[in-house]
């Protein structure tokens, strides 16, 4: 009578994806008959293998699969207060805010494959540039798993050292004299300041008896000496782009992000550095930039705003806002807590913004 598929005739289920029996073969004409060899009788004796993805094995034992995983505590707001009095008993699915909160996170946590570097860079002064590379720095060491630099390229009494807490005196002329003798992180290390963040810095120098910039090869020097040990390099740039040391940085850079100030010259200024860019072999920079409206008050008179980021994100990958925030008017330490919320927030957009081109291979010029 028929047999089901895959059935024989001792009752036995075999595989599918058992490979049958060559025509031909000894064990064929042991099957019909003929006398087998010792050879042909040990191999009949051995049970055929059975598929077996869906029989138990230790792989069974995932913790996705065998733990109960709590659900997630809300982050903030009335969901977290109502979660902690009823002992976690009581749970509210997460709000938008929250969803968009994670996935914010999600994507400033990219992986990168090497090192990538990051230009913070505007042709006008006063724009913010440094409190903006600064807390972009802050906010991927916050979240990132890895080794997170900020470098300052502003080869005339930077600032972005006294943004932090100093922990040396050390500074990136002193970091370019001892290169030779830097092999390890914890050599480098002896060169910078670290937040609480984890960001590190690397200040520059403000010493009255300096008389001459370090340029582009020693920026290029330095850049080299940090992707050793560091996975993403923000780098402080200079007002003025035709200078030296930023040639160096724009050769070295992956990405940049342009800081444009919320007024007329502000935005002219910004939209002639990406002209300026473009017109000098870096339109690979452009084409990959991220724009950010610094300093945004809640009212801005006779500015159209929405103008202005209309024609950067016509220009740019990506455009962001960053609220005008008190505690980052005063050019001197920058303490993240004390940021209000919706700044905070901004920078997580800026950040995640960002990290959206980690996933595309770096972009330099040969």
């Amino acid at each position: 009578m028929p047999r089901e598929n895959g059935e024989v005739a001792d009752g036995a289920l075999w595989s599918e994806t058992e490979t049958p029996v060559p025509l031909g073969s000894h064990s064929e004409t042991a099957a019909l008959g003929e006398p087998a060899s010792n050879g042909d009788r040990a191999a009949a004796s051995i049970p055929p293998r059975r598929h077996r993805e869906s029989e138990p094995s230790a792989d069974d034992f995932a913790a996705e699969r065998m733990l109960r995983t709590p659900a997630r505590r809300p982050a903030s707001g009335w969901r977290r207060a109502l979660f902690h009095l009823s002992a976690g008993q009581i749970r509210v699915a997460p709000s938008a805010a929250e969803l968009r909160h994670r996935e914010l996170v999600a994507r400033v946590k990219t992986p990168i494959r090497g090192c990538r570097k990051i230009a913070f860079i505007s042709r006008k002064g006063g724009v913010g540039k440094t409190s903006t590379c600064l807390l972009a720095g802050h906010t991927f060491a916050a979240h990132r798993g890895d080794r997170v630099v900020a470098l300052d390229g502003n080869p005339d009494a930077g600032t972005l050292g006294h943004r932090i807490h100093r922990e040396t005196t050390a500074t990136v002329t002193s970091l370019l004299a001892d290169a030779d003798e830097i092999e390890r992180y914890a050599d480098v290390r002896g060169y910078t300041s670290q937040a609480p963040t984890r960001l590190e810095v690397v200040a520059a120098d403000d010493d009255p008896r300096v008389t001459q910039a370090i340029g582009e090869d020693e920026f290029k020097r330095a850049i080299r000496l940090l992707e050793r040990h560091y996975n993403l390099i923000c780098l402080d740039t200079g007002t003025g782009v035709l200078e030296s040391a930023t040639r160096g940085i724009l050769n070295a850079a992956d990405q940049v992000v342009v800081v444009i100030a919320p007024s007329l010259d502000g935005a002219r200024a910004a939209s002639s550095t990406l002209d300026w860019l473009e017109e000098n072999g870096y339109r690979h920079l452009v084409d990959g930039a991220v724009g950010v409206i610094n300093g945004v008050r809640s009212y801005n008179g006779v500015v159209d705003l929405d103008r202005i980021e209309s024609h950067f994100a016509a220009r740019c990958r990506a455009t962001v806002r960053i609220p005008w925030d008190s505690h980052l008017e005063t050019g001197a330490e920058t303490v993240v807590e004390e940021l209000q919320p919706e700044t905070r927030q901004a920078y997580l957009e800026l950040a995640a913004a960002v990290a959206t081109s980690f996933v595309d291979p770096p972009g330099r010029r040969s």
